[in-house]
């Protein structure tokens, strides 16, 4: 009897999926000091986890899960399972273990196998590709991804009469991988994946995490591979568990039911141990029996929004790229107006529209207020009534990073009415908008009518479509422009006027301070 060639492979870190639920009734009942006993506690534990303080290397990190089958996922690698049985029980020790029962869990070890490369485990050889050897080094020892989302499930291979992986030669076996592996390249830079092995270890023979910022691309990408004969033929599924990645210092907010902003959890998250960076090899030649080949290049998640000015408009809503927003830049400088810088700016901004009652859509934007007002990132959120009639009222909502106003995003969307975002206007027109004008008490008349005299001005200029004046309802010192024209060259033709420069001059007497350059996420 034939005996089949099984590939060779090579272990890393030795990884732990540490699924926790909550239970909300004794939390709920619990003592308000014991509550925050237990948040310290655990925010103490995850942090001392993320900051390897009980190892040399490895890496860790917290997720929310969604649906009933847990609350929590902790997910840690280490270089042995002596290091993953201490982080297990020392958790036991809190506080916070006193609300959660282990409801599941999964052991493994990230491993590379003879189907990605064979000159690996030949004797003596060394990789000469230095390519494949970081990518190997990067899934032995990978780095957690500082993704947003993050999706866990095992697998085995099928072992039946019709289709059995196992009585198939080590040819066919890579033939398939290679194909399998051709799929996740076509994902590099929107999902990325930590593969390990579990035979012995666990109940599955893989263990699978797939990580990505927008949660569809990791649908997409299963969904896809479902069709492809490694999966169709020989795939066989556990559970799926699919989560959202937290920073150990909002637990807090997290349990107290309030909005959890992302951006912190790469706050000191570094490379750890000097490994390789999964995302930095682009090479894939097939990977494990369980393998995407999906990691891949850096996702840039800025969506390419041009700057606002000092000069009182930002040049968006038709997708401009960096070329287009120097020469914006390049043309207001030529009549005298600053318009900031493409990069490495203070502030970035959401800035959204809705057609709803303003007590309403500003009761709405309060809650969600007081959730933001939380994190250290959140500079203001505020509702600006338009001066016009037909003006939409404008949710304006300020973060010191990109990340966390694209988190923001997300929830503002929900707000009752939201017909349009900037930045993702209509393409048969080009929107400005100034941000923001922080108008002298004494000054506050004079500049409502100038912009009266100035929106005369506009209304008889080629290509002008609406200019409105939107006033912070909390403040009445504090507004900003939004004008859309039939195109980016009429909003220059208005910028070159005489009408504007005199504007700019008179803001240098009657604002606060100069108007805040902000990247609208």
């Amino acid at each position: 009897m034939e005996r089949r060639r099984p590939p060779q492979t090579d272990e890393g870190w030795y990884v732990f999926h540490d699924f926790r639920s909550i239970d909300w009734d004794a939390w709920r009942d619990a003592p308000e000091r014991r509550r925050q006993q237990a948040i310290e506690e655990g925010i103490e534990y995850l942090s001392a986890c993320e900051r390897l303080e009980d190892a040399g290397e490895g890496d860790s990190a917290t997720y929310g899960i969604l649906g009933h089958k847990a609350d929590l996922m902790f997910l840690h690698l280490r270089p042995s399972p002596a290091d993953l049985d201490v982080l297990e029980r020392r958790f036991e020790h809190t506080a916070l273990a006193e609300f959660t029962e282990q409801v599941d869990s999964y052991v493994s070890v990230t491993e590379v196998s003879g189907y990605m490369s064979e000159e690996y485990f030949e004797e003596d050889s060394e990789v000469e590709d230095t390519g494949i050897a970081r990518y190997i080094e990067s899934r032995l020892k990978p780095e957690i991804p500082d993704y947003e989302y993050a999706n866990f499930y095992p697998m085995d291979k099928r072992r039946d009469d019709e289709w059995n992986w196992y009585d198939l030669s080590f040819e066919e076996r890579a033939e398939y991988m290679s194909g399998h592996g051709e799929i996740g390249k076509q994902y590099a830079g929107r999902v990325t994946q930590i593969i390990s092995g579990s035979i012995g270890l666990d109940d599955f023979e893989w263990g699978v995490t797939l990580f990505g910022d927008d949660p569809t691309d990791i649908k997409e990408l299963l969904y896809e591979m479902r069709f492809d004969p490694s999966s169709s033929r020989f795939g066989e599924f556990g559970r799926f568990l699919f989560g959202r990645r937290f920073a150990p210092e909002n637990l807090g907010a997290y349990l107290a039911g309030e909005f959890v902003p992302q951006e912190a959890a790469s706050s000191g998250h570094g490379h750890h141990g000097g490994h390789g960076n999964a995302r930095e090899g682009g090479h894939h030649h097939g990977g494990d029996d369980g393998h995407h080949g999906g990691s891949g290049g850096h996702h840039d998640s800025s969506d390419g929004h041009g700057d606002s000015s000092a000069g009182g408009h930002h040049g968006g809503g038709s997708g401009h790229g960096d070329e287009d927003d120097a020469s914006i830049r390049d043309e207001l400088e030529d009549v005298g107006v600053y318009a900031g810088q493409p990069h490495g700016e203070d502030v970035h901004a959401v800035v959204l529209y809705s057609e709803a009652d303003s007590d309403e859509l500003f009761e709405e934007v309060e809650g969600l207020r007081s959730n933001f007002d939380h994190y250290d990132t959140h500079v203001k959120t505020a509702v600006y009534e338009g001066s016009s009639d037909d003006a939409e009222t404008a949710v304006v909502s300020l973060w010191e990073t990109e990340r966390a106003a694209s988190t923001a995003a997300g929830f503002l969307s929900d707000l009752p009415e939201i017909v349009r975002q900037a930045g993702d206007d209509e393409s048969d027109s080009w929107g400005t908008m100034g941000m923001f004008y922080t108008v002298k008490d004494e000054h506050h008349g004079d500049f409502v009518d100038t912009f009266g005299d100035v929106a005369g001005v506009l209304a008889d200029m080629d290509g002008h479509r609406k200019t409105d004046l939107l006033v912070n309802r909390e403040n009445e010192l504090d507004m900003f422009i939004a004008s859309r024209w039939d195109s980016r060259e009429d909003a220059m033709a208005f910028f070159r006027s005489d009408a504007f420069s005199e504007t700019v001059e008179f803001g240098r007497d009657v604002l606060a301070d100069r108007p805040r350059h902000v990247f609208l996420a």
